[in-house]
């Protein structure tokens, strides 16, 4: 069976399962199901954007076997305006199987979830933890252009007002899909303000960007995990040093420590500790299945490895460069005030490019 009879048996078999889900949904049984109907909307709505652009590809086809018949029958005043349509029929059916192609390709489970962003001050001491800082805020920035939430669960500030490290929220449809492909190390290269000689200092700081775990996904056992209560510390504040309601948690089989400080209550903190824990094991959990997948890939927007650099923010040249696809931007002040989509847009063209080769390659 040729590549393009498996893909339209594969239509064919979508637009079949979409035609069952809208019965089911006219069904007055599963209309008084709650969780069922809602099960079948998320499916219909996983499938509409398929079916609608395999409905549109038919609809092409349709036109140019029109065309094709009106040709064949060498009416001289029709002849012309054939022509034109069949060209126009044949363009629409390249387009709308491109896009098709793309739209089957397998989908990350993950990409509807919300986000945990983990940032690190990496070398560089003071300088990185200050560019930690700035990252956080370019982050929040984006969310917030995306009308998307932030929550602050952890962060240990210095002196100077950086971040040695911090973890945060985005709460939003598809944020992990848009920013999924920011884990790995970011380089900065800039004069520090308490450098008196003006020397191009370069720093570097660590992201990972984890899909937040459902409760069905990561079970933890009480038994395996170890709360301590201490005195939450930082810049200052008037709140710090003055309770113990701070948590750190100790997750026995694994070793992960956590802490969390933000909140006030002890009871809120050891909820975004338990949090935290579940996002963590939960990537742990399905590293392996991406590492694997990564493998079998030629080419690559990047394996996400927290150790790869992928990104340097040069401040004298006002520039950022992504090393993974070479994309390079003199726009430095406005992405690091949010609008960084164009990046992340350009990181999943090329990613969606290296799994339509990989397909083809098989």
């Amino acid at each position: 069976m040729t590549k393009a009879n498996e893909m339209n048996e594969k239509l064919n078999a979508i637009e079949e399962k979409f035609k069952k889900i809208e019965t089911s949904l006219s069904d007055p049984a599963v209309f008084s199901d709650a969780a069922k109907y809602a099960e079948l909307m998320k499916e219909r709505k996983s499938i509409l954007p398929v079916v609608t652009k395999y409905r549109e590809y038919k609809s092409f086809s349709a036109q140019k076997e029109d065309a094709e018949e009106i040709l064949s029958s060498n009416d001289p005043e029709l002849a012309e305006l054939a022509a034109a349509e069949l060209e126009e029929a044949k363009e629409g059916m390249r387009r709308t199987e491109e896009e098709l192609k793309i739209l089957l390709l397998p989908k990350d489970p993950d990409d509807d979830k919300n986000v945990i962003i983990e940032i690190r001050g990496g070398a560089g001491g003071d300088e990185a933890a200050l560019f930690s800082y700035v990252l956080y805020r370019m982050y929040c920035m984006y969310a917030d252009s995306m009308k998307w939430k932030t929550e602050l669960m952890y962060c240990n500030e210095t002196e100077l007002g950086g971040f040695k490290e911090v973890s945060f929220m985005i709460t939003g449809e598809g944020a992990y899909s848009k920013l999924k492909f920011e884990s790995g190390v970011h380089r900065v290269q800039r004069v520090p303000e308490t450098e008196a000689q003006g020397r191009i200092h370069t720093s570097t700081v660590t992201v990972a960007v984890l899909p937040e775990a459902d409760d069905v996904e990561v079970e933890i056992n009480p038994a395996d995990i170890k709360f301590e209560t201490c005195k939450s510390s930082g810049a200052g504040g008037q709140h710090i040093n003055k309770t113990e309601s701070a948590i750190r948690l100790y997750h026995k089989p694994t070793g992960i420590i956590i802490e969390c400080q933000d909140e006030r209550s002890q009871f809120k903190n050891k909820d975004k500790a338990l949090k935290l824990l579940k996002t963590r094991l939960y990537d742990m959990k399905t590293k392996e299945q991406h590492d694997k997948i990564a493998s079998e890939r030629k080419s690559q927007v990047g394996t996400g490895d927290r150790s790869e650099r992928i990104r340097t923010y040069n401040y004298p040249q006002s520039r950022v460069t992504d090393h993974r696809i070479g994309m390079t931007l003199y726009t430095l002040e406005s992405f690091l005030n949010g609008d960084i989509g164009a990046m992340l847009d350009a990181l999943r063209a090329a990613d969606t490019a290296a799994r339509l080769s990989s397909e083809g390659d098989q």
